[in-house]
């Protein structure tokens, strides 16, 4: 994923364009070698060729860091490796993010599995739109928007999703195997809200009014637990 849809493979110099484009003589100048030494140059750019197969990862590195040593900040992070961020019965996310991966400052993302039965409960995001990647199962979403606006849509593996920042949603495991899709936000952070948490911290009055529902659910989970919302739902009652 890249936070600019506008990246162009034009803005790259390669490699073979400089050495095609720059004489001879000029190369063995600048590099303080014979020009016969560069005889060998190809003319054309090179973009998807066969090379020799590279040696050991830590002999690469250790030409990378040179006299410098390794550089401090890492620029690669295995979620894999990560804990779970969010864990219930219903499924599971990894967050990763400026908070777990610093130098990721403009992109941030969950990998979300949910389970046979599960829900990714109804929620929203307050700091970004969403993008989303489905990389195995199948699912069902329902994304609420302003003016009576609604749309369901079913997606498989290989589909890609998008819910504007705010928008409440949810996504619903409809297969008998896990459901796995990325998250994607253009932010440093990861933000969520649950539907659930919202209530939670509204009076009870409002909530009742606006739902309908009689008054024995004043003291319901919810309302007694506080912080009552999880990133992942429960099994789908």
């Amino acid at each position: 994923m890249f936070d600019d849809g506008h990246f162009s493979e034009h803005e790259t110099v390669l490699l073979s364009d400089i050495a095609a484009h720059i004489p001879r003589e000029i190369m063995a100048r600048n590099f303080g070698v014979e020009p016969k030494a560069l005889a060998g140059i190809f003319n054309e750019e090179l973009f998807i060729f066969h090379a020799p197969v590279p040696g050991p990862l830590a002999e690469d590195q250790k030409t990378a860091a040179g006299t410098l040593g390794r550089s401090p900040c890492e620029f690669s992070f295995r979620p894999g490796e990560q804990s779970i961020a969010k864990k219930t019965k219903g499924g599971e996310a990894r967050v990763v993010d400026s908070t777990t991966f610093k130098v990721s400052t403009t992109v941030a993302a969950a990998i979300v599995t949910v389970h046979p039965g599960g829900l990714r409960e109804i929620h929203w995001h307050q700091n970004a739109d969403e993008w989303q990647y489905y990389m195995s199962g199948s699912a069902r979403m329902t994304v609420v928007g302003t003016g009576e606006r609604a749309r369901t849509m079913d997606f498989q593996a290989g589909d890609v999703g998008y819910i504007e920042k705010t928008l409440p949603h949810y996504i619903q495991n409809m297969g008998d195997d896990d459901l796995r899709f990325l998250e994607l936000f253009r932010s440093s952070r990861f933000e969520d809200l649950s539907l659930s948490e919202w209530l939670a911290h509204t009076p009870p009055e409002l909530v009742m009014a606006h739902l309908n529902i009689e008054s024995y659910l004043r003291e319901g989970p919810a309302r007694k637990t506080g912080r009552a919302a999880t990133m992942i739902g429960n099994d789908i009652q």
